[in-house]
C-alpha cells in the first residue's frame, strides 16, 4: 500500500502543482474516452487527450508555423494509416533521422500509435555509423529528413524511407494524401530505443517500454522545482532524438504546453524565440549556455526575456563558474539535472542549491534513491567519493545494462562522486576517468572545474595519458578565449597555485576548438 500510496501523492502533487486538474467539458470528457479506448496504454494516449482538452491551442512551433493540438493529432493519425498501410506494427522497428521541428514528433507518435518500436538516431552520424546502428537494431524503414538524405543514401541501407519534409514521391505529405486509416492502438506498447550518448565507440540502443506509474514520482518533484504550468511555452533545445529532449517534449505535450522547436539551435535566434512566444520553461545543455552568453550583452538588453523562469540543463557537466557567469546574466533560473538514458532523471538542483553549493547536481527526486559505494557495494560516509548508484523506476531494463554494477537494485551511473551533509550530491568525474599518478588517485573533472573559471580560457577537457615514470599522467586540451595570450605554462601555474602539485597538467595543448557532440559532451581522442 504505500508505493502504491506514493504514487497517488506524486500524482496529485504534479496535477496540482502544474494546473492540469481542471473542469472539461462534456465534449472534451467524451474526447478522453475516447482516446483512452482507441490507444489504450499507448503513448498516442497523450496527444489525443491534448487535442481533446486543448484543440485550438498551439502544440507545436518550429520554423515553419504552428500546429495546433487537433491537427497535430489528425497528422499523427494520417501517417499511423499510412505506416498501418505499408505493414509497419508490433513487431517491427523504424528509425528517426529528424531535427527539431514538427515532423519528428508526427512520425516518433504515429510510429508508437501502431504499436511498433521507434529507434531515435543521432544527425550528426556518419553513413557508416547510420548503417550500423540500422542492420544491428534491425530497422524496416527510415523516416528522415531532406537535408540528411545525402547520409542516407551513402549509408546504402537497403530499406524503404520517408522524408519528413517537401511534398514530392516519397515524403510523409504525399504518402498521406492516399487517406489510409490508422488502426487501434493495442494493449501492446512498442519499444523506444535511445542510443547512449557515449563519446566513444558506437552508440548502444537502450529500450525502454511504457513506464506509468513509475515516472510520477520524479516527474512531480521535477515539475514543481520548475514551475512548469498547463499552458507555459516551452523551448526544447537538446536534440529530440536525445533522451533527455524527448522527455521534456513529452511532458510538455502532456500538459498542454506550446512546444517552441528550432532544427538548429542558435543562440541570438533562442533568445528571440522567448521574446516572440513568452517562453516561460528553455530546457538547454551546459554547451547551449555558453552560446547564449556569447550573445552580446546589448542585443540581449535589447530583447524582453522577463518571461522567462526557468532554464533547466542537464545531459552534460555544468561547471560551477558557468552556472554563476549565466545566473549572474539572466537571473536565478538557471537548474541543473542529473540522470542518464540508462537511469532516467535522478537529481535536481535549484538555482539557490547553485549558488550556495556549487557544483552540486542537487538532491534525488521523489521515488529516487541515491548511494554512494565502494568498490565491494558498501556504503561510504558523507563527504567520502565512492561510485554513485542509483535506483528508481525509470532504470532500464537488465538487458539494456550491460556490465554496469548493481547494488540492491541500485544500478552504477558509470559516475564517482560524493553527498554533502545536506543530502545533495556531487559529481567527481566518470569512474574509468580516475587516473592514479605516482601512487596519488586525480580525478580530472576537479582540474576541469577550476580551469573553467580562469578568465582566459574558454573551454577546456583534462584526462589521463600512459606515463612511464609516473604510471599516468594528466593532459589539458585547452581553448582560450578570443585575443588572449594564454600559454601552457600559464595553466599549469595556475593549476599549480590551487591544487595538489600531482593534479598539475603535464602536457597542456592549445587549440582552437573542443569537438562535442550533439548534447555537449567531448569528444575523446582530441
Amino acid at each position: 500500500m504505500i508505493p502504491f500510496a506514493g504514487t497517488v501523492i506524486g500524482a496529485l502533487d504534479a496535477a496540482l502543482s502544474s494546473r492540469v486538474v481542471a473542469p472539461v467539458g462534456p465534449r472534451a470528457a467524451v474526447g478522453l474516452a475516447k482516446g483512452l479506448v482507441r490507444h489504450q496504454a499507448s503513448p498516442a494516449v497523450l496527444l489525443a487527450h491534448t487535442a481533446s482538452r486543448w484543440p485550438d491551442r498551439a502544440a507545436v512551433i518550429d520554423d515553419d508555423g504552428t500546429v495546433t493540438a487537433r491537427e497535430l493529432y489528425d497528422r499523427v493519425r494520417q501517417l499511423a494509416g499510412v505506416l498501418h498501410a505499408r505493414g509497419i506494427g508490433r513487431g517491427s522497428t523504424v528509425g528517426l533521422l529528424c531535427r527539431n521541428h514538427a515532423g519528428f514528433v508526427e512520425a516518433a507518435f504515429a510510429t508508437l500509435w501502431v504499436d511498433a518500436d521507434l529507434v531515435l538516431l543521432n544527425t550528426d552520424f556518419a553513413a557508416d555509423q547510420l548503417a550500423d546502428v540500422v542492420g544491428r537494431e534491425g530497422v524496416e524503414l527510415i523516416v528522415h529528413d531532406s537535408d540528411l538524405q545525402r547520409v542516407v543514401t551513402r549509408a546504402d541501407l537497403g530499406i524503404p524511407a520517408l522524408v519528413t519534409d517537401g511534398h514530392g514521391s516519397g515524403t510523409v505529405a504525399w504518402a498521406c494524401d492516399f487517406g489510409h486509416p490508422a488502426p487501434p492502438s493495442r494493449r501492446h506498447t512498442g519499444r523506444l530505443v535511445i542510443l547512449t550518448s557515449g563519446t566513444t565507440g558506437t552508440p548502444q540502443g537502450s529500450p525502454r517500454r511504457s513506464q506509468g506509474a513509475g515516472v510520477v514520482g520524479p516527474l512531480s518533484t521535477m515539475l514543481r522545482s520548475i514551475g512548469l504550468r498547463s499552458g507555459d511555452p516551452v523551448l526544447v533545445l537538446p536534440p529530440l532524438f536525445h533522451g533527455l529532449g524527448l522527455a521534456y517534449l513529452v511532458i510538455a505535450i502532456a500538459l498542454g504546453c506550446p512546444v517552441v522547436l528550432m532544427r538548429h539551435a542558435d543562440a541570438a535566434a533562442a533568445l528571440r524565440a522567448v521574446e516572440r512566444h513568452r517562453v516561460r520553461v528553455m530546457f538547454v545543455v551546459p554547451v547551449m549556455l555558453h552560446r547564449l552568453l556569447d550573445v552580446p550583452a546589448d542585443q540581449r538588453e535589447q530583447l524582453d526575456l522577463t518571461s522567462l523562469h526557468a532554464v533547466p540543463s542537464g545531459a552534460a557537466p555544468l561547471t560551477p563558474a558557468l552556472a554563476e557567469r549565466f545566473m549572474d546574466a539572466f537571473g536565478d533560473v538557471l537548474l541543473n539535472m542529473y540522470g542518464s538514458t540508462e537511469i532516467g532523471w535522478s537529481t535536481i538542483a535549484g538555482p539557490a542549491d547553485l549558488r550556495t553549493a556549487p557544483g552540486t547536481v542537487g538532491r534525488p527526486l521523489r521515488g529516487v534513491s541515491v548511494r554512494i559505494v565502494d568498490d565491494l557495494g558498501r556504503e561510504v560516509p558523507t563527504g567520502e567519493v565512492g561510485r554513485i548508484v542509483v535506483r528508481s523506476s525509470m532504470n532500464a531494463p537488465a538487458e539494456a545494462l550491460g556490465d554496469r554494477q548493481v547494488v540492491d537494485g541500485h544500478v552504477s551511473t558509470g559516475d564517482v562522486g560524493h553527498l554533502d551533509a545536506h543530502g545533495r550530491l556531487f559529481v567527481d568525474g566518470r569512474d574509468d576517468d580516475m587516473i592514479v599518478s605516482g601512487g596519488e588517485n586525480v580525478f580530472p573533472g576537479e582540474v576541469e572545474d577550476l580551469l573553467h573559471a580562469h578568465p582566459a580560457i574558454r573551454d577546456v577537457t583534462v584526462h589521463g595519458v600512459p606515463d612511464e615514470e609516473y604510471g599516468q599522467r594528466l593532459r589539458a586540451v585547452v581553448v582560450a578565449e578570443p585575443d588572449s595570450d594564454l600559454t601552457p605554462d600559464d595553466v599549469r601555474a595556475h593549476v599549480r597555485d590551487h591544487l595538489a602539485r600531482f593534479k598539475v597538467p603535464r602536457d597542456v595543448q592549445l587549440i582552437d576548438e573542443l569537438q562535442r557532440s550533439a548534447t555537449g559532451k567531448v569528444r575523446r581522442g582530441q
